[in-house]
């Protein structure tokens, strides 16, 4: 694999070349292309994204790599206008630089629901895209890596492929535009083939080439199912992840942090650790210790020796007193009425109920861990991360050295969901790196350690009020009450508190396409300082389960069929969301007569520009409940690999039904019970339904892929289960009300 040699953030390769494209809005600084970070030890790099060397092409993805695909596509989007070789191309992780900045981060920044975004607005949240790039927000996450990178990437891709073919041109003396390209080669009219490589170095000193995208109907790559550009390597065992890193003279470490959240540590006794085989020493950490031993097993034992005297809580001691504090949010001022359409306050309820969600952890199949040498006092650090950035800025600090000091790899990532945008495992591994220096140090945590000090998917309330007149839903009133996860995550990773009205509190709620002449959202902040972060969906993952199960209350209210109700509501509203439902209607046969030991419940939600519909099917069987089958439609209009797609979406809908069924964090002195799987399970190959995705392209825009099949698989789930036993289950998880298998 081609090496990216030292990484710095200032003016690098000779003739480094910016890449050319984006909108041009504001200020020079805004329009002034960014500086390529790339400085190949052989090779040249044509632009951020493209190093060519004499093992050939490297493609630099600027999004992490968590088992999505993500790689595959943004390669495919280079490769498709650079005519490389698909099966020889090779994909690498970009390093943390401002180059790779995540523009389409911005697009949600208004106030305004996504399906109805004028053309004038959509100009605007392109415009705050353009700005983003002075802030330099390098991060993987809102199901924005493709949207983001669908004409940056093919811009690199192209003007570095007409650089090639001007230097041929001259060197030739023929016009750049008789010649073409085809698997890395230039190829002149009379078949003469001269490899890129050949041409690399002199095309690097040339300026960007003005260039023109090609037509979708020229592509070879994009829109096809592709072979995964991360599968070989895994399948082999020759993927690096952050605990796979080998250096001579390593040693390893794992940390034991109080399990009292916001709690510390009153001292401790180290002899029972040093007394374990293996175990060389115990640092340590303010809040908890590091041992550092011969290998992991030695250092998680060694840890689990630790006599340690920890100091309690400030939070609320149990789940039910956090719910309680949750639910003093109704007593003030919303943050947020994002939607306020005729007189809800004028219509008699005709249901009034209460809904709640529980804490719920990531459990990423890959604990956190990095692996990090400090010597001749320069850091480096092996870490599999969403925000390369922020994880090098908190690597520096943690260490006591400038950032220029400090090198940051992004490994393969064994699932992310949002956990690994945050950087304290970064720290801890800087850190411990300083402290031992010149010994390379990986850092392991224990499964119970990742879980009990996760940054969890938030708890909430919402309060719902709704009404129905002649088959029809005439008020939808909800008022939500949670702890904010924009404030709380954005608060840690830009070090200061954001303020105004809180969108993603209430996405999910407020944004949905439903005709409802009185339809208001009211979000409410909850005080309650439980480390919390992004999970997948976010805001979308309870506020679906709230909006979708109350839209089904108001239609058996009616007395009409759940479907069909929805559809009544939604396609004049958004034809592209009616076209979801419509779809998977019909790919699951809804409305056919089914057995009294079956239920079938519905759901849809837009949430990251992609309406999403999931129908579920639940079989009542002598052991317990079966979740059978799932239909799914989504429409993310231009799809660019069917197969990553679908993957996604079966990914998202498990993700959501795990959750639904059985994930729960709760809190005993205010320490999370959870620490393992045997209390925090997932659904496994037996008890995960049969699958089936429809993928349509009507949407005018694209939407995300990676989120979208999560938060309408948990409202579908407890709908189907109304269905089946008459229960109105209002709480997840499901399991404490109904037996499924498990």
């Amino acid at each position: 694999m081609s090496r990216l040699g030292k990484i710095t953030r200032r003016t690098l390769l000779v003739g480094a070349v910016a890449v050319a494209g984006g909108a041009a809005f504001g200020t020079y600084k805004i329009r002034k292309p960014v500086t390529n970070p790339l400085r190949p030890e052989h090779g040249a790099s044509l632009n951020p994204y493209v190093i060519i060397d004499q093992q050939g092409i490297s493609i630099i993805a600027p999004r992490a790599e968590m088992g999505q695909g993500v790689h595959t596509t943004l390669a495919a989007l280079v490769a498709e206008e650079l005519d490389a070789d698909w099966e020889s191309i090779r994909v690498l992780h970009g390093p943390p630089a401002a180059a790779y900045f995540n523009a389409a981060l911005a697009h949600g920044a208004l106030p305004v629901p996504d399906y109805d975004l004028k053309p004038w607005q959509r100009r605007v949240t392109q415009g705050l895209g353009a700005a983003s790039k002075l802030l330099g927000l390098q991060v993987t996450g809102g199901s924005t890596s493709t949207v983001d990178g669908f004409e940056r990437m093919r811009l690199a891709g192209a003007s570095a492929r007409e650089a090639l073919k001007a230097v041929a041109a001259d060197r030739l003396g023929v016009v750049r535009g008789d010649l073409r390209t085809e698997a890395g080669r230039v190829i002149t009219p009379d078949g003469t083939e001269i490899d890129y490589r050949d041409l690399v170095e002199a095309a690097a000193t040339r300026p960007v080439p003005q260039v023109e995208l090609r037509h979708p109907y020229e592509w070879k790559l994009l829109g096809q199912s592709l072979p995964r550009s991360d599968m070989r390597a895994k399948v082999t065992g020759q993927a690096e992840f952050s605990t796979d890193i080998v250096l001579e003279g390593m040693k390893f470490a794992t940390v034991r942090i109080c399990p009292y959240l916001g709690g510390g540590m009153a001292g401790f006794d180290p002899a029972p650790a040093l007394a374990v085989a293996g175990v060389e020493r115990v640092l340590d950490l303010g809040d908890g210790v590091a041992v550092i031993a011969s290998n992991t097993w030695a250092a998680m034992q060694g840890a689990e020796a630790v006599a340690i005297d920890w100091t309690p809580s400030h939070l609320p001691a149990t789940t039910d007193a956090m719910f309680e504090q949750i639910a003093q949010a109704f007593a003030a001022r919303p943050n947020s009425t994002m939607r306020d359409q005729g007189a809800p306050d004028d219509i008699p309820a005709g249901i009034e109920v209460e809904y709640r969600v529980p804490f719920l952890a990531h459990s990423t199949m890959e604990p956190m861990g990095a692996t990090a040498v400090l010597q001749d006092g320069h850091l480096t650090v092996w870490v599999g991360n969403q925000a390369p950035r922020e994880h090098l800025k908190v690597a520096a600090q943690a260490a006591g050295i400038s950032e220029d000091n400090v090198t940051l790899h992004t490994v393969f990532l064994g699932g992310g969901f949002g956990r690994r945008v945050e950087t304290d495992i970064t720290r801890q591994a800087a850190r411990i790196a300083a402290l031992v220096p010149e010994t390379p140090i990986r850092l392991t945590w224990s499964r119970e350690e990742d879980m009990r000090h996760d940054f969890y998917r938030p708890a909430a309330i919402a309060r719902m009020r709704g009404a129905v007149e002649d088959g029809r839903a005439v008020l939808f009133d909800a008022q939500i009450a949670a702890p904010s996860v924009t404030r709380a995550a954005l608060g840690r990773i830009i070090g200061r508190q954001m303020g105004g009205p809180d969108k993603g509190h209430v996405e999910g709620a407020f944004d949905q396409p439903y005709a409802i002449p009185n339809y208001r959202v009211a979000g409410h902040l909850a005080d309650l300082d439980v480390p919390i972060g992004f999970w997948r969906a976010v805001g979308n993952s309870f506020n679906g389960f709230f909006h979708e199960c109350f839209i089904d209350e108001l239609a058996h209210a009616a007395g009409r069929d759940p479907l069909q109700f929805r559809l009544d509501h939604v396609g004049v509203e958004s034809p592209v969301a009616g076209g979801v439902l419509e779809a998977v209607r019909d790919m699951s046969d809804w409305g056919a007569p089914v057995s009294e030991n079956v239920g079938r419940g519905v759901a849809m939600i837009w949430s990251f520009g992609t309406p999403t519909a999931v129908v579920i099917d639940l079989e009542r069987e002598a052991r317990g409940i079966r979740i059978a089958r799932a239909f799914m439609a989504c429409d993310p209009g231009l799809v660019l690999d069917p197969a990553i797609v679908r993957a996604q979406m079966e990914s998202g809908l498990i993700y959501g039904l795990s959750a639904a069924v059985m994930g729960e964090i709760t809190f005993t002195d205010g320490r999370a019970d959870q620490g393992n799987f045997p209390e925090y399970d997932a659904l496994r190959m037996f008890n995960t339904p049969r699958i089936e995705v429809g993928i349509l392209q009507d949407n005018p825009h694209m939407g995300g892929v990676g989120e979208p099949g999560t938060p309408p698989a948990m409202p579908a789930l407890a709908n189907a289960l109304f269905a089946l036993t008459g229960q109105r289950v209002r709480s997840l998880p499901l399991l404490p009300h109904a037996d499924f298998l498990v």
